[in-house]
């Protein structure tokens, strides 16, 4: 195991500035996944600690050494990309045992972590298979048992599981979860996949425009993200939001929705208290927003204009103050469509951002 320090690195492409003062600390033995859309700069900064990309500036630290010039092969990382990568020619045990072959590491030894990789991976059985004789689950597997034969303090992976369908997906992501429990290793993920992030991570950095914007628990990002990007990027339906003015009586402070009611606020967690008659958004999580009052509960106006069941819920799509927002239900309460109800969510779940987009 090690960790990893990135120390102010910057990595730019002729004129185009893709990181810039980027730190990031993560510690020895943590899964930490780098969330964010395509062309972030997740891949870069993954390729980056990998030595597969220069950096202009800064410092890449893995354990005690410095490695910001060392080469791939001396930084003591096993790499897993997207594509399999698989030598098409060689057996399962060929491709496993390739990387060491060449280091000149000695026979017994090869033998005896393809042994163990492939017990852990579940790939015993087809050691004598070729690549084409594979699924694309299996061909992953051996991806990653390329990887860990390497017996590295780092592991890192390039949107691994974005190649095979979604029941493989699950069951891959699962593996992954068992095989960082098993080892113990610091490892990195790459992914755009928000669902991949929240159920392998210790920590997730959800990156935007080459920066990161949170560095934080999967819970703590979802529940309390740190600005407006983050809350709309992650979660799916994506957290709902109403425009509005904070407004204060007294000590209470309350929210005023545009063309709708003032939300009382009280229960709210304010980051800084907020001035009187800022402009800011609203946001709430479908999951968060019940059609049953309880205490100390908001209510809001609203009509429901489709449901979609989805199996273990459904989904509800409605308008309330001339937004579309979105409500998961139980799969068997009925509401009546396009008739006036009444929705509640309580004011400490909920998030407020100001107009710079950033957590009140």
């Amino acid at each position: 195991m090690a960790s990893i320090s990135i120390r102010d690195i910057e990595i730019r492409f002729e004129a185009f500035q893709v990181l810039q003062g980027l730190d990031l600390e993560i510690n020895s033995g943590e899964f930490i996944v780098l969330l964010g859309p395509s062309g972030c700069g997740k891949s870069t900064l993954l390729n980056a600690i990998a030595g597969l990309i220069d950096v202009a500036d800064g410092e890449i630290w893995i354990g005690e050494r410095n490695v910001t010039w060392e080469e791939p092969s001396d930084r003591n990382i096993g790499m897993v990309f997207q594509s399999y990568a698989l030598y098409p020619r060689m057996t399962v045990e060929g491709n496993l045992s390739f990387g060491l072959r060449m280091a000149g590491v000695a026979k017994a030894e090869i033998e005896k972590r393809i042994a163990r990789a492939a017990q852990i991976l579940r790939i015993e059985p087809y050691l004598k298979r070729r690549p084409s004789e594979l699924s694309g689950g299996q061909r992953q597997r051996v991806a990653i048992g390329r990887a860990l034969v390497r017996d590295v303090g780092v592991f890192l992976f390039d949107e691994p599981l974005s190649n095979l369908d979604a029941k493989l997906r699950t069951e891959l992501r699962v593996e992954l979860k068992r095989l960082h429990q098993e080892l113990g290793t610091t490892m990195v993920f790459v992914t755009h996949d928000q669902i991949e992030a929240l159920t392998l991570a210790d920590r997730i950095a959800v990156m935007n425009g080459g920066i990161i914007q949170q560095f934080d628990t999967p819970d703590d990002v979802y529940r309390r993200p740190n600005n407006r990007f983050v809350a709309e990027f992650v979660g799916s339906p994506a957290m709902n939001f109403f425009d509005g003015t904070v407004v204060t009586r007294g000590r209470s402070i309350g929210f005023e929705v545009r063309g709708g009611p003032t939300l009382d606020l009280d229960g709210y967690a304010f980051a800084s208290r907020p001035t009187a008659d800022a402009r800011a958004s609203l946001g709430i999580r479908p999951e968060q927003i019940s059609l049953s009052k309880s205490d100390r509960s908001v209510s809001m106006p609203a009509i429901v204009n489709l449901v979609e069941p989805m199996g273990s819920d459904k989904l509800l799509w409605a308008t309330a103050a001339d937004t579309t927002m979105s409500l998961r239900t139980a799969p068997d309460f009925e509401v009546p469509l396009r008739q006036p109800i009444d929705v509640f969510f309580q004011a400490s779940q909920a998030s407020l951002f100001g107009e710079n987009g950033e957590r009140l």
